[in-house]
């Protein structure tokens, strides 16, 4: 999910990935593979940001291509549509807050409706905060 938000030197633009939990494992092992999968591309769970800006070569990107943001990294791609003001957003900070998080929300899935105040209380939550890797990924484009 693309969302963009105050910030003290102007909006950021946020993602916010996350799984439904419905895998074979349940909700659980979802948690755990999530887990896995973000520590094995330089990611690590809790309070640090990891600044993607500053590694060319760091396994997780973005891509922004119209109205669509992909995250990228080897074993998982994730695709969103981005609302106007993100795409503003990014386009003058040119990078954009990753909130991967491997708390399950089975209750944002792809097709459901989601209010601003479910994702506010489920993004700003500090279980879902302590259970998420933080990075600042720079955005990219396709070049023509």
């Amino acid at each position: 999910m693309a969302w963009s938000g105050e910030h003290p030197d102007g909006d950021m633009p946020y993602l916010l990935a996350y799984s439904l939990g419905d895998g074979e494992n349940g909700p659980e092992g979802s948690a755990i593979a999530v887990g896995h999968l973000l520590r094995a591309n330089g990611l690590s769970i809790g309070d640090t940001v990891t600044d993607a800006t500053l590694q060319p070569s760091f396994p997780v990107g973005l891509l922004v291509q119209g109205e669509q943001a992909v995250v990228t990294m080897p074993r998982l791609n994730a695709q969103c549509p981005v609302p106007p003001e993100w795409l503003a957003a990014v386009g003058v900070r040119g990078h954009a807050y990753l909130l991967f998080t491997t708390r399950p929300w089975p209750e944002a899935a792809p097709g459901r409706p989601v209010s601003p105040e479910a994702l506010a209380a489920f993004a700003g939550d500090e279980e879902t905060l302590n259970a998420s890797a933080h990075a600042l990924l720079p955005a990219r484009s396709l070049r023509g």
